[in-house]
């Protein structure tokens, strides 16, 4: 039985992975910032697959947050899997128009407290602590290797070193049962491009990639699922760019 961690797990790209993974029989904790409607939305279509979900409100940039998930999920068994989703950016501007408490809050969101996030996973599956073994997943983002000139590159910088976070941390925790590895999304429809300002982005930026269209949040759940079964078992250290060929 797969029991799986998923940060950010109630809405767009979080809640598409967690209703992929419940479809292979994972169970599952969800946790999610704010969103009372959303998490209960989807933890009732993740329990409709017949699998077990708990949903737990955390903030990732607390201690005690991250220290909720993991209790959440030893109360249900024994932990398989995490999937370090959560992450944000608030607007679309050049860095020396964000305000710097901005920068910092987004940059602890998208890189410290996925870090933090995957220490606590390594302690709970490590066979060399006596964990079962199994595997983290980061969600980092196409813009690490396109910088993101003018819309956020503290965010870009921020998802780069989680990038590097999964190579240098794959290559530590091999030999302890352990798989790392990304998935780097590119556009992808979800609600974050009207949330940051720019409703119409999608449609504006659909020429600039190859395949013409933005990803569904399904695409990007489906690498992921791929990266967490024994059909990726000799996959690790690396990240995987879902992204339309941008």
């Amino acid at each position: 039985m797969s029991l799986t961690i998923v940060t950010g797990g109630t809405r767009g790209i979080g809640a598409a992975i967690a209703t992929r993974l419940a479809s292979d029989g994972h169970d599952l904790v969800l946790g999610y910032a704010r969103d009372e409607e959303a998490a209960a939305a989807t933890a009732a279509e993740v329990r409709a697959a017949g699998v077990r979900c708990a949903t737990v409100r955390a903030d990732l940039l607390d201690d005690g947050g991250i220290e909720a998930l993991f209790g959440a999920a030893a109360d249900l068994g024994r932990l398989t899997g995490v999937v370090n989703n959560a992450g944000a950016t608030y607007r679309y501007a050049p860095l020396a128009d964000t305000p710097p408490d901005e920068v910092r809050r987004v940059i602890e969101l998208n890189l410290t407290a996925p870090v933090l996030v995957a220490q606590a996973a390594v302690r709970a599956l490590s066979t060399d602590a006596g964990g079962a073994g199994g595997v983290i997943v980061n969600i980092t983002s196409g813009a690490a290797t396109l910088g993101s000139p003018g819309e956020y590159v503290h965010y870009a910088a921020a998802k780069a070193g989680l990038d590097l976070m999964t190579k240098g941390l794959g290559i530590e925790v091999g030999r302890q049962g352990v798989r790392v590895v990304a998935v780097a999304p590119g556009l992808v429809d979800t609600d974050l491009h009207a949330a940051t300002g720019d409703p119409g982005r999608l449609a504006a930026m659909a020429p600039t990639i190859p395949l013409g269209r933005p990803a569904a949040p399904a695409e990007i759940a489906e690498s992921v699922a791929w990266l967490m079964s024994d059909a990726a078992s000799y996959v690790t250290a690396t990240t995987i760019r879902v992204a339309g060929g941008r």
